[in-house]
């Protein structure tokens, strides 16, 4: 995650760097300005995940650097810190994603952290990602795998919710149609081969005889990373489970 800190008080800086430190466990790249003209300069064709900007500063304040933020990067976080409670309309007018009052602290930053308005995308190490929070979608280096079949996707979904644990045709038969479909369900199974070949992960699914599970190694996936206590896929999670499917149900530990 990286993350832009924008204050033009020195001390008011190294605070903020602190409190967003401590509430992430360090687990993220923060970029320290004083000087926001040089910050968006140095930064307009960066990906930002989140900024915090103190509002008031000289030559170009926080409201007008967000302006100039978001017109590069749509999509990033703004959490603006002040001393005062007079800019609370201008903020919710930029869309801002939260607000601070100094002094700056951790609980206060966890706080803003855990109601981002554009969830933080977590970083990818494998060819294969897989996003289970919302509706289920699957990724190659970025791009949507597309399934030739729905049902493919469908049996595809079933064995990542499984997390690697080997599921037999029977199982599968039942969950997917409720009545004796096995033959095709042998159909969908070669098609999730064939797909994942075309893009070089064909050794994320594994088959032996009658039954096939996921490599849970070889692939990234938003509800692993959950249960590993990963902030950004704790702040990605909003509720919602493979939402298309009727038989997902996630166990929220957290």
């Amino acid at each position: 995650m990286k993350i832009l800190l924008v204050d033009d008080e020195e001390l008011g800086l190294l605070r903020l760097k602190s409190a967003v430190n401590a509430a992430l466990n360090g687990e993220c790249e923060l970029l320290c300005y004083i000087n926001p003209v040089i910050a968006f300069e140095e930064n307009k064709t960066a990906k930002i995940d989140i900024a915090f900007l103190d509002i008031e500063m000289p030559v170009l304040n926080g409201i007008s650097l967000a302006k100039k933020l978001k017109s590069v990067n749509p999509l990033i976080n703004i959490i603006f810190v002040t001393a005062y409670n007079d800019y609370a309309l201008d903020a919710y007018k930029m869309h801002a994603s939260g607000y601070i009052t100094k002094p700056v602290n951790e609980q206060k930053v966890k706080e803003e952290l855990n109601g981002l308005r554009y969830p933080v995308e977590m970083k990818s190490t494998k060819k294969l990602q897989v996003k289970c929070f919302g509706n289920f979608e699957v990724f190659v280096n970025g791009e949507p795998l597309k399934f030739s079949r729905s049902k493919s996707k469908e049996l595809f979904a079933y064995l990542i919710d499984r997390e690697g644990v080997a599921v037999n045709i029977n199982e599968l038969n039942v969950i997917l149609w409720e009545e004796d479909h096995k033959s095709y369900c042998r159909n969908l199974i070669a098609d999730i081969l064939a797909t994942l070949k075309k893009v070089g992960a064909e050794g994320v699914f594994i088959k032996r005889r009658n039954e096939c599970y996921i490599d849970v190694d070889k692939i990234d996936c938003d509800a692993y990373e959950y249960k590993k206590n990963n902030p950004d896929a704790i702040r990605a999670y909003r509720g919602e489970y493979m939402s298309q499917y009727p038989w997902a149900i996630f166990e929220d530990k957290n």
